[in-house]
């Protein structure tokens, strides 16, 4: 997005204003960039919960593995309506039950739990993988919210460096990187890398529902990245994540020796002030709300008081939400990637 603005968090809890393209120049020779590449999959379903014959909208919101055979979703289910209505406002589904079957377009699926809300089922879709995710990519839209009043087709939400899809929604602190950066970075000696990690919503319109947020992701770290980032440490440079999903793989796939290893893993640790990182050393995101997950796992990179002024610095100069493309990037308060203890 043309002319987003960045925040820059400093070492010191310093913090100054930039164009978002100017994240190149905020870094140094020798650090490592690691970003998400997953694709948005359009995972808002419509159709009938078949018991009450009512009509549903069906957010797909987490799966158990990257696997193109996976049939078992994890779902937020509302009742009538469509994105125009504020998530919050959106009216409850029709009362579920494991066994329920829910016709989504051309795709059929059966309630296999109740998950603690009711909102919040597991489901399994009937028939064959190819069929399941070509009824996926026919009937489905991109999740979005009331504050985009047009319909969002799936190049508004994928990245630059979109590759396998299975984020729900988007990584989208990864839209500050165009080729044009990534090409920068290489020409200034500052390294790239991608791993994979299945993005989850950002909100479910209950506030005891998103209170548990993020749920369980699954992600997928390749050796190449892995060893990049045990090289890059070893002499001294600074990991820099790109989203908060970049954080949650890397520091799961570390514990509990510091070593970054390559592979699938599921993602399950809230990260917040308590956390100790072991990987990560600075951050670049989006502007979040406090109380949100996505602000607690800002609490790990730097003191609440920093966090306070930063908040007022964004609403002075009229930084838009996550959303919407500006960025807030936390350095480290420290050198290097090595953490103190």
């Amino acid at each position: 997005m043309t002319h987003a603005k960045l925040l820059v968090i400093d070492a010191h809890g310093g913090m100054r204003h930039a164009v978002r393209e100017a994240l190149v120049d905020m870094l140094r020779p020798g650090d490592l960039v690691v970003a998400n590449d997953a694709a948005t999959l359009p995972a808002s379903l419509h159709g009938i919960h078949v018991p009450s014959g009512d009509p549903i909208e069906v957010r797909l919101a987490g799966m158990s593995s990257l696997s193109v055979g996976v049939a078992d979703f994890s779902a937020v289910v509302f009742g009538a309506g469509d994105f125009h209505t504020r998530t919050e406002d959106r009216a409850l589904p029709p009362p579920l039950a494991a066994g329920d079957t829910l016709t989504l377009g051309p795709l059929s699926a059966i309630v296999t739990g109740v998950l603690g809300h009711p909102r919040l089922i597991s489901l399994r879709f009937d028939g064959r993988p190819d069929e399941i995710w070509a009824g996926i990519a026919e009937h489905g839209k991109p999740i979005q919210y009331a504050h985009a009043t047009n319909q969002l087709v799936l190049w508004n939400v994928w990245t630059r460096i979109a590759s396998p899809p299975v984020a729900f929604e988007p990584p989208s602190a990864g839209f500050v990187l165009d080729w044009r950066t990534i090409a920068a970075m290489r020409e200034r000696g500052i390294g790239f890398a991608t791993i994979t990690h299945a993005a989850g919503i950002s909100s479910t319109g209950d506030s005891d529902l998103d209170s548990r947020l993020p749920f369980d992701e699954p992600y997928d770290i390749p050796e190449s990245t892995a060893r990049r980032i045990a090289a890059t440490r070893s002499k001294g440079g600074r990991i820099v994540a790109i989203g908060t999903t970049v954080v949650r793989a890397l520091e799961h796939a570390a514990a509990p020796d510091d070593v970054v290893r390559a592979g699938r893993g599921i993602a399950t640790q809230r990260i917040g002030p308590g956390t100790r990182l072991h990987v990560v050393d600075a951050i670049l995101t989006g502007v979040h709300e406090r109380g949100t997950s996505h602000y607690e796992l800002l609490r790990a990179f730097t003191d609440d008081l920093t966090l306070s002024a930063a908040d007022e610095e964004l609403a002075a100069h009229g930084y838009r939400p996550h959303e919407s493309g500006d960025s807030v990037l936390v350095m480290p308060t420290w050198g290097g990637s090595c953490k103190p203890t």
